[in-house]
């Protein structure tokens, strides 16, 4: 199965958030390769200018990612695609697009207010219910 993780999964995790274990247990799955795991490239660069703010030098973090994760990046239809949705928040609307482009079975966000769209997006506990017990 081929996830989409979200940019806030690696935030709760690296910022201790509420749901950081849950957002834990999906980054393991992917890590030890229960799930093929996919993230969108400005994923990486969000960690690091929010996360650097607070936790300081993540770059161990960043390099944990890449080594588990597939790095996908969008193009220019992607963009023009995403600025196309009806949709505010133009990084989620990226994020979806990728999630399609690259064969996604589903998105795992913690974000309430991710773009729903055809594809299935459950937050890290309903991901965990649903494919991890």
């Amino acid at each position: 199965m081929k996830i989409f993780v979200d940019t806030n999964i690696f935030l709760d995790i690296v910022l201790k958030r509420e749901k950081s274990q849950e957002a834990l247990t999906v980054f393991k799955a992917v890590k030890n390769e229960v799930f093929k795991g996919i993230v969108a490239d400005i994923t990486i660069v969000n960690i690091d200018y929010v996360a650097r703010k607070v936790e300081g030098n993540v770059s161990a973090y960043l390099e944990a990612i890449e080594r588990s994760f597939i790095i996908v990046g969008a193009d220019n239809r992607s963009i023009k695609e995403a600025l196309a949705l009806e949709n505010r928040d133009l990084e989620d609307s990226i994020q979806y697009l990728l999630a399609i482009v690259n064969g996604c079975d589903c998105v795992v966000t913690n974000d309430k207010g991710f773009y729903r769209g055809e594809i299935l997006t459950l937050n890290s506990s309903e991901f965990i219910e649903k494919f991890l017990k």
